[in-house]
């Protein structure tokens, strides 16, 4: 057992409590993330349909379509953990499901990073142009990069 697992198990916690724990808090914090990107793909769905986008070029278009596909396979991801849970009731496979659902939630966040600056740069690129537009995606990705999985990495990495 590593000093990390010693660390996050709690006094008296077996392996079947700890497990049981740390999917209950991976529920938790996909009941967090789930309505901000269930909230992003409402929206992509209704921007076909508003009188502006018969004037989108063929690069936005492209855009668009790549935004939303990244928001869709984004909200399975997060939206999987969930449903693993339901299909798997009391079949005794929680640290199974807890391995898998971590690695889906941990590809639905990383699907999101294009999804959310995909919008970013379709927003900017309207209202100003293609130059601020590509600045202000860089400078977003960057960020989501960065506080989502450089922070974590470095905590990983540090014993944090």
């Amino acid at each position: 057992m590593s000093a990390e697992e010693l660390v996050e198990r709690r006094v008296g916690e077996d392996d079947r409590a700890r497990s049981a724990r740390e999917l209950i808090e991976l529920l938790q914090e996909l009941r967090v993330v789930l309505p901000g990107v269930q909230v992003l793909f409402a929206f992509l769905l209704t921007v076909p349909f508003s009188a502006g986008f018969a004037d989108v070029g063929p690069v936005q278009q492209k855009i668009f379509f790549g935004t939303l596909i990244c928001t869709a396979l984004s909200a399975g991801l997060l939206i999987a953990p969930s449903a693993h849970h339901r299909m798997l009731w009391r079949k005794q496979a929680r640290e199974q499901r807890l391995q898998a659902a971590n690695r889906l939630a941990i590809a639905g966040i990383a699907l999101l990073v294009p999804a959310m600056v995909g919008v970013v740069f379709m927003v900017t690129e309207i209202i100003f142009d293609a130059v601020l537009a590509s600045l202000a995606t860089a400078i977003v990705s960057a960020f989501f990069v960065y506080v989502w999985f450089v922070l974590p990495l470095r905590y990983r990495a540090n014993g944090d």
